[in-house]
């Protein structure tokens, strides 16, 4: 059996409320008090976000994987960027004196199998000659959600690691995710058979 690269959670959760957070303040892994308004809160607490809209795209692909069977592979990526999106709230919250090498994380490994899918998904899709407009469907819909809040919390980890570090994997990961949430968006309606929409500017106004 695979050795685990991370360890396991040590986690019991007895008590939601604590009190605690009455005052604006938070702990970070660590232990540190900090401000739930400082830049490291809102970059994990927008992945935090972000992981949220995946699940409920995921749980509407599953809901049409009886109808179309290739959306397997999609709930599949999606779940699996699930657990890693939490690896990466993990870091966030922890700073980075206090990381060490098996507290879970986002790796290398998982930005080339990001651009691995985004490549092999893009390969049964037509070349664009527009921008496309989210819609068409919901699960389309809801993909387009999750790229723009990724986008999001990629730009609060940018200015994050203008004043405190942040892995560099963190950014790249991010980066590479919205692109994939792009590119499963459009697959999506592929798979389903859903037109999209394309932008069309002399259709404004």
């Amino acid at each position: 059996m695979t050795e685990s690269r991370f360890n396991e959670p040590r986690v019991a959760i007895n008590r939601v409320y604590t009190r605690t957070g009455d005052s604006g303040e938070t702990r970070l892994a660590g232990g540190q008090r900090v401000s739930k308004g400082s830049l490291r809160l809102e970059a994990y607490g927008t992945v935090d976000e972000l992981n949220g809209l995946v699940g409920t795209a995921c749980h509407t692909a599953r809901e049409q994987v009886e109808r179309h069977p290739e959306l397997q592979a999609m709930v599949t990526c999606l779940v699996r960027v699930q657990h890693e999106l939490f690896n990466l709230g993990a870091t966030l919250a922890t700073l980075p004196e206090d990381i060490h090498p098996r507290q879970p994380q986002v790796t290398e490994k998982d930005i080339q199998r990001l651009e691995q899918e985004i490549d092999r998904a893009n390969q049964e899709l037509e070349p664009l000659r527009s921008f496309v407009l989210p819609g068409g469907s919901r699960l389309n819909l809801e993909l387009h959600l999750c790229r723009t809040i990724c986008r999001r919390a990629e730009r609060h980890c940018v200015r994050l690691g203008e004043e405190e570090d942040v892995p560099a994997a963190a950014v790249q990961y991010l980066n590479r995710l919205g692109d994939a949430l792009f590119v499963w968006s459009r697959w999506a309606s592929h798979l389903t058979g859903t037109p999209e929409t394309l932008w069309d500017p002399n259709l404004a106004g």
